[in-house]
């Protein structure tokens, strides 16, 4: 979900822009062929995500990729969590924003399988449909994402705790299945766009990650991959 030419520089997703409407309208201006959610279509997610909260109170809401470095909404805490059933993969092909549709890039999704680490931040239930808002916003553009529900295991969360999560949406157009981490590794070495390059998105969610003490070595392997690409 990000934007068009590699050669400005680099637009950040910050809070006002995304208060803004700035990624609907970036997809929408790049006339790219991917289905776009309407503002009603994206609150109804919203609140039906809402709505379906195992158990009341403060919402919990899970990060993998760029909301760890680069959150854009307010919380209350956030905790390294670790989460069952899925895995952290690039797995979203992208047209813009992290490439341009002649050199697409790829983004972290959420896929079936395995077990994730990951951080949780804790919002406020009385600011969480506001602050959740801007969330849906960045993520919820063109339904390559399925917001879910999943349990959250931590020492410093409570036994039982839930949180939301983006999961891939197999069904999405740009859903790419992972070929080689090779093949994945070329295209984040050379992809770049509005929001940057792929590259740095690869390293800034290394280093969030590493933040929190937590290491991937699937990202580790893609990024020595992508450093000997570029040496």
């Amino acid at each position: 979900m990000e934007g068009s030419t590699a050669s400005k520089r680099p637009h950040r997703l910050t809070r006002e822009a995304l208060q803004d409407g700035f990624v609907h309208e970036m997809i929408t201006r790049a006339g790219i062929d991917l289905p776009v959610m309407s503002d009603d279509e994206r609150r109804a997610s919203l609140k039906a995500t809402l709505a379906a909260q195992p158990v009341s109170g403060d919402v919990w809401l899970f990060a993998y990729g760029s909301l760890i470095w680069n959150p854009a909404f307010h919380y209350v805490e956030r905790k390294p969590v670790l989460i069952r059933g899925w895995h952290r993969e690039f797995c979203l092909s992208t047209p813009i924003g992290r490439g341009t549709p002649e050199n697409p890039g790829l983004v972290l999704g959420l896929d079936r399988g395995g077990s994730c680490r990951g951080v949780a931040f804790r919002v406020a239930r009385a600011e969480a449909e506001a602050e959740l808002e801007l969330v849906w916003r960045r993520e919820m553009v063109t339904g390559s994402y399925v917001p879910r529900w999943v349990k959250l295991h931590g020492p410093d969360v409570p036994f039982g705790t839930s949180g939301i999560a983006f999961t891939i949406n197999r069904n999405a157009r740009n859903y790419v299945r992972p070929t080689s981490e090779a093949e994945t590794a070329r295209v984040i070495a050379t992809a770049c766009g509005a929001l940057g390059s792929c590259r740095d998105y690869l390293f800034d969610t290394i280093h969030g990650l590493e933040g929190f003490g937590i290491r991937d070595h699937h990202l580790n392997r893609i990024a020595h991959r992508v450093a000997e690409h570029q040496g």
